[in-house]
């Protein structure tokens, strides 16, 4: 699947998608939302999940250079 193709998924396909193809990384906090991170093939995916209304406001990519990738570092242990 290409990244246009995932962009232009309507939301609830995106979820299936990322469960069933996505790998979970790792959740951080911002602001107000819950971030889960998943890897789905090679690239980042953002799930922002507002805990305060019980809903994804969105999902995206995440850009590897993005000021955003530092908080997700420092919660992974690389060996």
């Amino acid at each position: 699947m290409s990244r246009e193709e995932f962009i232009d998924m309507p939301l609830h396909q995106k979820i299936k998608t990322l469960y069933v193809e996505g790998t979970f990384v790792v959740g951080i906090r911002y602001y107000r939302h819950k971030v889960n991170l998943y890897l789905l093939e090679k690239e980042y995916v953002e799930v922002f999940y507002n805990h305060k209304e019980d809903k994804i406001d969105k999902i995206d990519f995440l850009p590897r250079d993005h000021s955003r990738m530092k908080f997700y570092l420092d919660q992974i242990k690389i060996g």
